[in-house]
């Protein structure tokens, strides 16, 4: 997790509302779910492993409240499924998204809806937000199949952190010029 600006903005704090899901500001009740995904191995495979005890202290401390960040709770509940982050202030070529889901919600669509959603609500609220871009390791496919299931299409691929990285963007759609279609 990079350092976010904590700073209150015009498109947060907000409450996103899927069929099945709920994405919500982070709270701090939410941090126990949360420091699993961050310390778990199956969900941290492609991301280095688990997170180091003594960033987690620092994580836990930042988390709650920062604009963009979801958690992702099920339908009418409170119980943490997993997270979602939409980051304006990437040092990529747009606002990131990444994304986090505790294992035994994979292979459900949880992932696709709430990661969907979040992505759809950046394109259209967050100021500046001409694309949304992902990056994953090539060989997570379930991660690559969840992007391109939501439209992303995949535009490059790097090397970070010593291995191969897939990168996705999904440009906002232009609204339509005034005065509807051709002369």
């Amino acid at each position: 997790m990079n350092s976010t600006p904590r700073t209150r903005t015009s498109w947060w704090p907000v409450t996103l509302r899927t069929p099945r899901l709920t994405l919500r500001p982070v709270i701090a009740e939410d941090l126990p779910p949360i420091e699993r995904l961050w310390r778990d191995e199956d969900v941290r495979r492609y991301l280095g492993g688990p997170v180091e005890e003594s960033k987690i202290v620092t994580r836990r401390a930042r988390l709650a409240g920062t604009p963009g960040v979801f958690t992702i709770a099920g339908p009418g509940t409170d119980e943490v499924l997993g997270l979602v982050t939409i980051d304006p202030w990437s040092a990529r070529e747009g606002t990131e998204v990444s994304y986090l889901l505790l294992p035994e919600h994979w292979g459900r669509g949880v992932g696709r809806e709430a990661v969907g959603a979040a992505v759809d609500w950046a394109l259209r609220s967050v100021p500046g937000t001409a694309q949304v871009v992902a990056v994953t390791q090539a060989t997570n496919r379930m991660s690559r199949r969840l992007l391109e299931g939501i439209g992303m299409q995949l535009v490059d691929r790097i090397v970070e952190y010593g291995e191969q990285q897939t990168v996705y963007r999904r440009p906002a759609v232009p609204a339509p010029a005034a005065g509807g279609g051709p002369a």
